[in-house]
C-alpha cells in the first residue's frame, strides 16, 4: 500500500442548503480542498437509506442509494421543481441534518419531480440493467401499498406502474448525480472509500426478494438477529435486531448476493471497508424474542470460503478488514488469510497493553489507521475525558511536554502521520480541532446521533496549506 492519508467525513455531513449535505458543489469543493492539500482518500459511510434511527446501517436495501442526498438544484434546473417548491425545502440550520422534517417532505418532493418526467427511457433502461434497484423499487412500491407493513404481511402484491418510475427515477438521480461528483474527485486525484454493513434490515427488499439467505422460521419472521456481546462502548452488548444470514444456502451458488453487492459497490467506490469483519470468523447470534444482547451466543462464520469470493468479486480493487471488538487469533489469522489491510485506531491504544495492534509503534504497512472512526469520540473529546495518569502517558507518547494539555493537537496527529501505517485517515472533526459534542454516534444510544453537520465557514478554517506541509513531510502525497 502506498503512503497515503485521507479524511472520514459522511456526506450527510457537508454543507449544503436543502437540510443535509448531498451530492451538490459542495461536495467538489470539497474534494477541491482535500486535493490540494495532497489528500488522496475520502472515507464515506453507508450510502444506503437510513433506518427510522437515522443509521445508515439499516436500510431498505444493500444496493439502493439514499435519496435524502439527492440534490435538489438540478431537478429545478431541468424544469422538475419549481422556485417556490425549491425555495420551501431550504434549510432551518446549518450545523445538524434536518431528519425529521425530510422524513415529512423530501420523499414527497421527489416524487412530485418524478411526476413530471416526460422522457421516461433513461429511467426505464436504468431499472432495467440494474436489477437490484428495480427489486428495491418494486419493494418500496408495494410497501407503500400496504400501509408500510411488514412484508410477511401484505396482501396486496401489484405495484402501481406511477409509484414504481417515481422511485425509479429517484434512484436514477442519485446514481446520476453521484457518477458525476466522482468522476470528478478522479479528476482531481482524490479515491472514494465507502462502506458496507455486515447486515440488512429485515423490513428490506433483500430480505423480500431472498427469504432461504437469511435465518427465518415458516412465517417468514426472523429466528435470531445481529448483536455483539458486552464490550467497551455497551454493558449489556448491543442488540441490532437485523436478521442473520443462512450461510449454508449462501455457499450453494457461490455466494452470488454478496458477489452482486461487492460488485455494486465498487461502482460507486474504490474502496470499500468491510464493517464488522470478525462476523466472517464467528458471529454473535441473539434469540429474536431477546431483551439483551447478553442472552446471545458465539456461532461460526463461512470463513475462508467467503473470503475467496470476496477477492474474486474485488479483483485488485481496495477492501479493508473492519477488525475492532472482540477479535481472537483466529480472527487474526482471517485476517492474515484474506491479505486485506485492517485498521488501527489510537483511541484503543493506551489501555496499558504494550502490544496493541492500536499504538503506532506497532502499526503494519498494510493498515488503515484512524485517530478515531465515527463510533468513537472526537480525539480532543477523547483526550478530554482520560484520566490524569491516561492522558500523560497518551502526550509523552506524542513527545508532547507542553503545559496546556489542548495545545497538543499537532503531536498527536503527526504521530499518526509518521508511523509505518500504509494509509492514515483522520475524521473531518479531528482536523477542525473539535470536541465530543461534535461526534457522529454513540454506538448502544438509540436517539441524537448521525446528525452532525460542518459549514463551509469551518472548512475554510482549516489550515490546508499546514497539511499539505505535514503530508509531503512524512511521505503521504
Amino acid at each position: 500500500m502506498k503512503r497515503a492519508a485521507g479524511v472520514l467525513l459522511h456526506i450527510t455531513s457537508l454543507p449544503g442548503g436543502f437540510g443535509i449535505g448531498g451530492f451538490g458543489d459542495e461536495a467538489k469543493r470539497f474534494i477541491d480542498r482535500l486535493a490540494d492539500a495532497g489528500f488522496t482518500f475520502w472515507q464515506v459511510l453507508p450510502f444506503s437509506q437510513p433506518d427510522d434511527f437515522f443509521s445508515p446501517y439499516k436500510s431498505y436495501s444493500a444496493f439502493a442509494g439514499n435519496y435524502y442526498l439527492v440534490d435538489l438544484r438540478p431537478l429545478a434546473d431541468a424544469g422538475l421543481l419549481t422556485k417556490g417548491e425549491l425555495d420551501a425545502a431550504r434549510q432551518k440550520t446549518p450545523y445538524s441534518c434536518e431528519f425529521r422534517r425530510l422524513e415529512a417532505e423530501r420523499l414527497d418532493l421527489l416524487f412530485r419531480a418524478a411526476g413530471r418526467v416526460t422522457a421516461r427511457g433513461a429511467v426505464t433502461e436504468f431499472l432495467r440493467t440494474h436489477p437490484e434497484i428495480e427489486a428495491y423499487c418494486r419493494y418500496m412500491t408495494l410497501r407503500q401499498q400496504n400501509g408500510n407493513a411488514a412484508w410477511c404481511d401484505w396482501q396486496d402484491l401489484t405495484p402501481d406502474p406511477e409509484t414504481l418510475f417515481a422511485w425509479g427515477f429517484i434512484q436514477y438521480e442519485f446514481f446520476r448525480q453521484w457518477a458525476e461528483i466522482r468522476a470528478y474527485a478522479h479528476k482531481r486525484g482524490v479515491k472514494i472509500i465507502g462502506d458496507v454493513p455486515m447486515y440488512v434490515s429485515y423490513d428490506s427488499a433483500d430480505v423480500f426478494a431472498h427469504p432461504h439467505l437469511f435465518d427465518l422460521d415458516a412465517k417468514g419472521h426472523p429466528k435470531h438477529v445481529a448483536g455483539v456481546p458486552p464490550d467497551y462502548f455497551a454493558k449489556d452488548g448491543q442488540l441490532w435486531g437485523n436478521p442473520l444470514y443462512r450461510w449454508d444456502e449462501m455457499a450453494k451458488d457461490g455466494y452470488a448476493w454478496w458477489r452482486a453487492r461487492i460488485a455494486a459497490l465498487f461502482d460507486w467506490f474504490d474502496g470499500v471497508r468491510i464493517d464488522h469483519f470478525r462476523a466472517l470468523e464467528s458471529y454473535w447470534e441473539v434469540p429474536a424474542d431477546a431483551k439483551t444482547a447478553r442472552e446471545g451466543k458465539w456461532k461460526k462464520g463461512p470463513g475462508k470460503p467467503f473470503i475467496r469470493a470476496l477477492r474474486e468479486a474485488a479483483g485488485d480493487r481496495l477492501l479493508i478488514a473492519e477488525d475492532l471488538g472482540d477479535v481472537t487469533d483466529d480472527v487474526r489469522d482471517l485476517i492474515r488469510y484474506s491479505g486485506f489491510p485492517g485498521m488501527g485506531v489510537l483511541q484503543f491504544a493506551f489501555f496499558g497493553d504494550p502490544k496493541s495492534p492500536h499504538l503506532p509503534y506497532n502499526y503494519p504497512e498494510n493498515l488503515v489507521a484512524y485517530t478515531g472512526t465515527h463510533d468513537n469520540n472526537t480525539l480532543l473529546g477523547y483526550i478530554w475525558e482520560q484520566d490524569e495518569a491516561t492522558r500523560r502517558r497518551i502526550l509523552a507518547y506524542c513527545n508532547y511536554t507542553g503545559e496546556k494539555w489542548d495545545a497538543c493537537y499537532d503531536h498527536v496527529l503527526k504521530t499518526m502521520l509518521a508511523s509505518h501505517a500504509g494509509l492514515v485517515i483522520f475524521p473531518l472533526q479531528d482536523l477542525l480541532h473539535y470536541g465530543s459534542d461534535c461526534r457522529m454516534n454513540t454506538p448502544g444510544r438509540a436517539e441524537g446521533n448521525w446528525a452532525w453537520r460542518t459549514t463551509e465557514e469551518q472548512l475554510a478554517g482549516i489550515d490546508w496549506r499546514r497539511w499539505h506541509e505535514w503530508l509531503e513531510l512524512y511521505g503521504r502525497i
